[in-house]
């Protein structure tokens, strides 16, 4: 078992003891416990024999420590296994389900012992949930929505999630001799904003022979945290990960890996498109090669970009492959030259320990110069949200002074003093015009009030758009990935305003956001809107999340004249200023 897998046991006990009513300090002694393990850099497993040194970690007691000791000896924990059987497996989707806690259902449980999402979905629509203690008809709909939103997204995850889960892979099969390259392809390649499986592409000499080959596959399904065989071949092992997570590893000769990465890469229309065009020039193009039709002698499949010149075609990057006019412009030679995340000169969304964020201005600071930055912003969060701590207007001048003044000690990085201001429901932003004026940055987002029409959304945001302090429209849609929809409103409507007032917008690089998304970029560039791509950082680990935010952009064909923040220092800084 490694960290992950004995974190996800002791998070599942702690849900399903809360569920059972349980002492509440034993069951936040199994979440920290958790936590701790996760924050781990070093493999419990190398340590569950120096029991000393478990014990030295943070939040692992005596009794955790037998429950892992339990964990490895038997490969399971018995408590999270008698509360499985209790329950039934099911009650762990349930908790997958926005706004579902513990505590409703175990009252759920208690009323009618149904512990399945299709059997809560059901007392739902017979009207049984409002008669429940602290429920009602409007809590019963909300309910009926979440399932209907749990089970669209269900199987989907975030690109964050995915690309941890490929990388783990990724080191586990570099670690076995005659292994050259692992590549993830699928969506994951193509920078999608969610992941539904992931596709491993393996080469090298180990992959070529047959005793070898199978030794390898023998390494392939060791892997940790490996939960499920769903398939076994000569050359292709499917499994599924703890969480879900279903993975397809194929094992690749190397005359044939740039044909297989062309075709697990995808997308399913650029395949289609790209195999019309060889049939037409009188190739086959399988994920086995790019063969003559008539002889099918093999003519590429090494590399993807000798199967692209072959069909007199540019190369073109994974993010493109989406058949919306790719190929065409391959063959034309008119490709952008897209964005790169080393065009980024600063990111300027960032909070600290004055609102929500987790670390200092100093601290934010020195992990942007860690990145290269040549500037970025201090833009933490105004008074109405409340449950960030959000500043007002006497807080927001004084943050204004201590944010100027780590600037100006500072060598080799520009900090601009900034506001994340909330747009209030009629449009007004939240401090006032005399101390907007002050700052170098002013993000205006909406984080309250999502369930206006479109018409009222769409008059607050252009609202907000027209205030001459407005330098960017912050996470523009408000969607959170795999959680919330986008709020409605006539996206065209405030980016004709925008371009108008030169107003920028966001695209917000956390992995839950991803806002804009890649149609919404590509119709801000037609309208002449120009980008900002930001982190939403909370914590300096969250900076390097600025790499999503890159994929996104360039799905949208985005280059660098496209991102105001790809400017050097002196024209960012007019720029951001309504002076594009």
């Amino acid at each position: 078992m490694d960290n992950k897998a004995i974190a996800g046991i002791l998070y599942e006990t702690a849900d399903l003891l809360e569920i059972d009513g349980q002492d509440s300090f034993r069951i936040r002694s199994y979440r920290n416990a958790a936590e701790a393990i996760e924050a781990q850099t070093q493999q419990i497993a190398d340590l569950i024999n120096e029991p000393k040194r478990v014990l030295a970690i943070p939040g692992i007691g005596k009794g955790m420590l037998v429950n892992m000791q339990e964990m490895f000896k038997e490969g399971k924990l018995s408590l999270h296994a008698e509360l499985l059987k209790k329950y039934h497996p099911s009650m762990l989707d349930l908790l997958k389900i926005q706004g579902l806690g513990p505590k409703t259902i175990a009252l759920i449980w208690s009323a009618y012992q149904v512990s399945d999402v299709e059997g809560v979905a059901k007392l739902a629509r017979e009207g049984k949930i409002r008669e429940l203690p602290r429920m009602g008809e409007k809590q019963e709909q909300k309910l009926l929505k979440a399932i209907e939103d749990y089970r669209r997204i269900a199987g989907r995850f975030l690109l964050d999630a995915a690309e941890r889960e490929a990388q783990k892979i990724i080191d586990h099969l570099h670690a076995y001799p005659g292994v050259e390259k692992v590549t993830p392809a699928g969506s994951l390649r193509r920078g999608r904003e969610t992941v539904g499986d992931l596709d491993i592409l393996v080469t090298g000499k180990a992959c070529c022979e047959g005793a070898a080959l199978e030794k390898l596959i023998e390494h392939v399904i060791k892997l940790p945290g490996l939960v499920e065989i769903i398939a076994r071949g000569e050359n292709k092992v499917s499994f599924r990960l703890r969480g879900g997570m279903q993975v397809d590893v194929r094992l690749l000769p190397p005359g044939s890996f740039g044909a297989a990465m062309q075709y697990f890469t995808g997308s399913k229309a650029h395949n289609v498109a790209l195999r019309q065009r060889a049939l037409k020039m009188g190739y086959t193009l399988s994920e086995y090669s790019l063969a003559k039709l008539d002889t099918e002698k093999p003519v590429a499949g090494k590399t993807e970009e000798e199967i692209y010149a072959k069909l007199k075609l540019d190369y073109i990057p994974p993010e493109l492959r989406e058949n919306l006019g790719e190929i065409d412009a391959a063959e034309a030679h008119t490709l952008p030259v897209l964005l790169t995340q080393a065009d980024l000169q600063g990111d300027v969304h960032m909070h600290t320990v004055e609102t929500d964020g987790r670390n200092t201005i100093e601290e934010m600071a020195a992990a942007a110069k860690e990145q290269g930055y040549k500037y970025m912003a201090i833009t933490d969060h105004s008074k109405n949200l409340a449950f960030a701590n959000g500043l007002d207007d006497k807080r927001a001048l004084e943050h204004i002074k201590r944010i100027r003044a780590v600037s100006d000690a500072l060598d080799g990085i520009r900090i601009f003093a900034g506001i994340e201001v909330d747009i209030l429901a009629d449009g007004t932003l939240d401090l006032s015009d005399s101390v907007l004026e002050q700052m170098d940055i002013v993000i205006a987002s909406v984080h309250s009030h999502f369930n206006q029409s479109a018409s009222e959304m769409t008059d607050r945001l252009l609202k907000a758009v027209e205030n001459p302090n407005t330098s960017l429209i912050g996470h523009p849609t408000g969607r959170l990935l795999l959680r919330r929809d986008a709020y409605a409103f006539d996206i065209d409507a405030v980016l004709k305003a925008a371009a108008r007032k030169k107003v920028a917008m966001e695209l917000n690089a956390y992995p839950d956001r991803l806002d804009l998304n890649d149609r919404h970029l590509r119709l801000a560039k037609e309208h002449g809107v120009k980008i900002v791509i930001n982190t939403d950082s909370h914590h300096t680990s969250h900076l390097d999340k600025i790499r999503f935010g890159v994929l996104q952009a360039r799905r949208a064909w985005l280059t660098k004249e496209d991102v105001l923040n790809t400017l050097p220092l002196q024209k960012f800084v007019k720029a951001i200023k309504h002076a594009w």
